[in-house]
């Protein structure tokens, strides 16, 4: 083994031993090889926003709200270290995603609950493993993204800066584990098992003092999702896919309907057309949830179920132009408004219709940069804050503009 000139110096005067430098050198050549593979990646999430009239903010969707009104933002700060796995039979690897910023307290994931204001999160930190059954089984163990949803919880993964009423009632983050299996190219499935819906990681269903399912410590989150991917042989529709999905399992509070077993339903497709660029996309989402009675003396009204359906429409003028459109219809705003911010306002079985338009120019290496135009409506009762205080419009228009740095 061969010993740099200092080391050779202080074994010469007594300082060290050859031997134990040699050792010292084998520990760091096997940190080094380990650290070989792993990547850190991320991005930098900003914003300016201007929501019209005096006090019309709107808290009903995730990620969004009255205090990133009219003005500037820093949504959140993301940073990824991972190993992805490589593609031996027992590959493995794992990966960190650490949230930095406000949105890092709507993430809620934190272990001592949402809402702890410390701008502070973890968004997924899960071992990656791989076992040689058939094509292979891709394991993550550990806490990682909810397998549904058109929508990513990456803002700069999806055609629109804000989220849509169906991302917002969906399940985000589980702790447990989940099995990937690709039976061809056009073919996957996952499935898991967690201890609750989420997000709070290492929440425990059995902790919670309900009547319902209250004390079963075997009581879990399952959940099981499809994706199919249109062949090559499909010609212009090749890579269309069709997702579907759904999650059963305890939800331990901040549910519109109060804790107890929920269960989300996703179907979803992306559809290729003829026009290059041009792509077309579908979301359903659907809410089960079955609320106490009462919990913590609160009452909770059973059986308001809640459902989003989504239109998309993307098209790649350029390489560097995208233009982007969603439209959606979603049932009871008010109970998506109370799941993405507990407490606010009050129950409904009204809809909300919404229409967003986002213009997407990346002028600068590694930057994302867009302008974003939102309309939403209540058709039957005022669901957006006035001037006065509590919930008097019946409309919400905003223009946002999205600066997101991906390192």
């Amino acid at each position: 083994m061969k010993f740099n000139k200092w080391t050779l110096g202080l074994a010469a005067v007594g300082v060290v031993s050859l031997a134990s430098a040699a050792k010292a050198d084998e520990k760091l050549s096997a940190v080094q090889t380990a650290l070989s593979s792993t990547t850190i990646s991320g991005y930098v999430d900003t914003s300016a926003q201007w929501n019209f009239g005096t006090g019309t903010g709107t808290d009903n969707y995730k990620f969004d709200g009255r205090g990133k009104s009219d003005g500037f933002n820093l949504n959140v700060v993301q940073l990824t270290i991972a190993k992805p796995l490589d593609e031996s039979e027992w590959a493995s690897g794992y990966r960190a995603d650490l949230w930095f910023g406000p949105d890092a307290n709507t993430l809620g994931t934190q272990s001592s609950g949402p809402g702890t204001g410390a701008d502070l999160a973890i968004r997924q930190a899960y071992v990656a493993l791989r076992t040689p059954v058939g094509n292979g089984i891709d394991w993550k163990m550990g806490v990682f993204d909810s397998i549904l949803g058109y929508e990513s919880v990456e803002s700069g993964n999806n055609p629109n800066y804000t989220r849509s009423y169906g991302h917002s009632i969906e399940p985000q983050t589980h702790t447990g584990l989940l099995g990937t299996y690709r039976f061809c190219e056009e073919v996957s499935v996952s499935a898991g098992i967690a201890n609750t819906v989420g997000p709070t990681i290492n929440q425990r269903s059995f902790l919670v003092a309900t009547t319902a399912n209250g004390g079963i410590e075997s009581y879990k989150t399952y959940m099981v999702s499809a994706a199919l991917t249109a062949p090559q042989s499909w010609g212009w529709a090749a890579g269309s896919t069709l997702y579907a999905g759904f999650v059963d399992g305890f939800n331990a509070g901040s549910l519109a309907n109060g804790p107890g077993k929920q269960t989300s339903w996703y179907v979803g497709a992306t559809v290729a057309t003829p026009v290059t660029g041009l792509k077309f996309g579908l979301a359903f989402d659907y809410l089960d949830s079955g609320g106490n009675a009462a919990f913590n003396g609160a009452f909770y009204p059973n059986g308001n179920d809640i459902w989003a359906a989504g239109l998309y429409v993307s098209y790649q003028a350029t390489e560097k132009l995208s233009l982007h459109a969603r439209g959606e219809l979603a049932s009871a705003p008010s109970q998506v408004r109370t799941l993405v911010n507990p407490g606010v306002g009050p129950a409904d079985n009204s809809q909300v219709w919404s229409l967003t338009g986002t213009v997407q120019y990346d002028l600068w290496q590694n930057v994302i940069s867009r302008v974003e135009i939102r309309w939403d409506h209540g058709d039957e009762t005022a669901v957006f804050s006035g001037s006065t205080g509590g919930f008097t419009q019946r409309n919400s228009l905003m223009v946002a503009a999205n600066i997101i740095y991906k390192f």
